[in-house]
């Protein structure tokens, strides 16, 4: 019988382009591509853009929109508008008891924002205590705002985490006065009035401009015959549906090089690395770690919020970025692009039009210094000598990626370069791309220290179509492994496509226990189903950092059953070749130490010599999943075979065994525990109680003789 293809399209709207994909939901292969100029200035703002793509790239492809089971886009909105200022009027109503009024007076008022230079946002503020709150001292308190200019409110409460009751009351009644209303419950639940209210004053400036251009694509998204649920990519690398968006805008920050990121995971499936986005201009910095983006609490106009997203390092080096130069060297590259320049790179000519090139030093901009260098040819053409043109010289833009160009032109047009420096041409592009570099190198230094990456296992991921412009040189210099992604110049469009839903919620609690722990994991559960994902498919991961008293869950999931997994099943020799190809070994030292039904855990035996005099001997452990994935990967470690029935028994028995006692000191292990499909990261659980009660939930719904694999670090933490 005839089985019906289905689609998913993402859609990623850049500063400057916004483009979509259409992937075939049977084997995530694209089948079609679309872009447009990004439509800042049309009456509809972005979603003009949005709308024009995912119409031409269905009418293109000739599929049917009602074969579309997944339509996601990123965008930059609420990040332009904060920079931009381009913001409501905001209005607070801070809430306490007169006890607590002392101190959550001014708290809740927050002071001005400064989004940019020149450009504030000042909330209004109001406080009213809570003792005898009644209907129409809110009432009048919300039409005073209103008559001060307030076009959005925001209700914050003195512990209005434990109860929202108050901040619901202003809630309804601001939505009856036809006002857009955010509650700081709404937001976060954390702790902290200040920082709390000051997040959801930011949620709140951006409401209504969010809300219209939500509802505006969503309506032509339903006229154009789709039914699959508008998601929206957020700032921590996951999506929502577009009406929580329409709740909490805010979450969309930074979705850009989130849905890079969705990318890597998603696509090429990365496990450890560092990611790169690299543009015309700029790029973008990140680390992936077991799996999933490091996350942070963004700040907006130097101030802290509860706005979760990536951990990302802008620098400004890409593919663009232009040969600076003063006397016969070269000072620099960058920061100005080809791109802000408006001219062409001249690894994209062709050779005939270089011809007879001479050095013309300019200023991109005014008030740049004079020092960036451009070429004019003898028929009058003009160009940029780039980082692009100076990896096409030296060969490391490969063909097939959308950084190769042309090396003969980009030689021609270094050729006066050459001679001002008294180098060969070779030797100029190889000292552009040294410039270039040693603004990477630092920052991948400082990511692989932070987070503690293992050199050995930490791949450098290329994305944009610049990354390989920067990437290849870069990991040759610092002596490490690189992948540039497949479809690199779309690659965020296909993560915003390949996206899985995420929830994070978070608390601080004091020394949790195991029902803190499973209650906050049902919240996040169940928080993950309500903004679109399936329940079948949500796992949950448990952080907990025992210096803050934070923990933080993290529900991941499809918005849908896939029509098949994303690759075929791999056998276990073919999986045994994954893992030894990732160690650095030969099939035949590798072993299958342990697997459940869908993940094989190998492992190997290696010995080394250092300095010559001592030996150490330790076992690498890659955990495969059934698509060739790798899951969990770790230079050294210990894998335990085990059941559903004494899993539980077996983790207590190995995390006890590798546990570093050091004086007063106890150093507990980094953990995982492989049930099924799902992997339980028990990295940074510092209690063993805890370590059990995450796990707990996992075990207790397979039968008792399902396999169960437990894989400890050897040795102490970060290992």
């Amino acid at each position: 019988m005839f089985e019906r293809k289905t689609y998913r399209i993402g859609i990623d709207v850049g500063g400057t382009f916004t483009k979509a994909v259409l992937i075939d939901n049977a084997d995530f292969e694209v089948v079609g591509r679309y872009s447009v100029m990004t439509t800042h200035s049309d009456a509809r703002g972005v979603a003009a853009g949005v709308v024009e793509v995912f119409r031409n790239v269905l009418e293109r492809s000739r599929v049917d929109p009602r074969d579309v089971v997944f339509l996601a886009h990123s965008t930059t909105q609420a990040t332009n508008a904060l920079l931009e200022g381009d913001v409501a009027a905001v209005g607070v109503i801070g809430m306490a008891s007169r006890v607590e009024a002392v101190l959550a007076r001014g708290q809740s008022n927050v002071k001005d924002i400064e989004l940019a230079p020149g450009r504030f946002l000042r909330p209004l503020h109001r406080f009213i205590t809570t003792d005898k709150l009644d209907e129409a001292l809110v009432r009048q308190t919300l039409e005073a705002l209103r008559d001060e200019g307030a076009q959005v409110v925001v209700a914050s409460s003195a512990f209005g985490v434990d109860d929202q009751s108050d901040e619901e009351l202003v809630i309804r009644i601001a939505t009856e006065l036809g006002l857009a209303v955010t509650g700081g419950h709404e937001i976060t639940k954390l702790y902290g009035l200040t920082t709390r209210t000051r997040t959801a004053v930011i949620n709140a400036s951006i409401l209504p401009k969010m809300i219209g251009t939500a509802n505006m694509t969503e309506e032509a998204v339903r006229e154009a015959g789709i039914v699959a649920p508008l998601m929206i990519m957020r700032g921590d690398g996951g999506v929502m549906d577009v009406q929580e968006m329409r709740r909490r805008p805010v979450v969309t920050m930074l979705s850009g090089p989130a849905a890079s990121v969705a990318g890597a995971l998603m696509y090429l499936r990365v496990s450890d690395g560092i990611y790169f986005e690299v543009g015309g201009t700029s790029t973008n910095i990140g680390v992936i770690r077991n799996g999933r983006p490091t996350i942070k609490h963004a700040r907006v106009g130097g101030h802290d919020t509860y706005v979760n997203s990536l951990d990302v390092r802008v620098i400004g080096i890409a593919g663009g970025s232009m040969v600076r130069v003063r006397g016969k060297d070269i000072h620099d590259v960058g920061p100005r692009s080809a791109h802000i320049a408006g001219l062409r790179y001249a690894a994209f000519a062709q050779p005939e039009d270089i011809v007879d090139p001479q050095i013309e030093m300019f200023r991109p901009k005014d008030g740049d210094p004079d020092d960036y260098l451009s070429i004019r040819c003898a028929n009058g053409g003009r160009y940029a000598l780039t980082n692009t043109c100076a990896a096409n010289i030296l060969g490391y833009a490969k063909p097939g990626w959308h950084a190769h160009g042309n090396a003969e032109s980009a030689r021609r047009a270094f050729a006066p370069l050459a001679q001002r420096i008294g180098s060969t041409v070779e030797e100029a592009a190889r000292r552009v791309l040294v410039k270039a570099a040693a603004k990477v190198t630092g920052v991948v230094e400082d990511l692989v220290g932070e987070y503690k990456l293992d050199r050995d296992q930490a791949v450098l991921v290329g994305e944009g179509g610049g990354a390989a412009s920067l990437i290849p040189f870069v990991a040759e210099i610092m002596n490490l492994d690189f992948k540039i992604s497949q479809d690199a110049e779309v690659i965020s469009s296909i993560g915003v496509a390949l996206a899985l839903v995420r929830e994070t919620i978070e608390r601080v609690i004091p020394n949790p226990g195991p029902e803190d722990l499973q209650r906050i994991k049902r919240e996040a559960f169940d928080a993950a189903v309500r903004i679109g994902a399936a329940p079948e498919n949500v796992e949950v991961t448990i952080e907990v950092d025992p210096q803050t008293q934070r923990v933080r869950a993290i529900a991941m999931g499809a918005s849908e059953m896939r029509a098949q997994d994303m690759r075929k099943h791999v056998s276990e020799e073919e999986a045994a070749g994954i893992a030894a190809t990732s160690m650095g070994l030969t099939t035949e030292t590798v072993r299958l130490a342990a697997a459940t039904d869908d993940v094989r855990v190998f492992q190997a035996e290696v010995t080394e010599r250092k300095w010559h005099i001592f030996t150490s001997r330790r076992t690498p452990v890659r955990a495969i999943d059934r698509e060739g994935v790798i899951r969990i990967q770790r230079s050294d470690g210990v894998v335990t075979q085990a059941s559903a029935s004494d899993g539980l028994q077996q983790l207590r028995s190995l995390w006890e065994s590798v546990t570093i006692y050091n004086g007063d000191s106890v150093i507990a292990p980094d953990m995982f525990v492989v049930a099924g499909r799902r992997i339980v990261d028990l990295c940074g659980i510092t209690a063993l109680d805890q370590a059990i009660a995450i796990s707990r939930g996992e075990l207790e719904g397979l039968p008792p003789e399902a396999p169960v694999v437990l894989i400890s670090m050897q040795g102490a933490r970060g290992l």
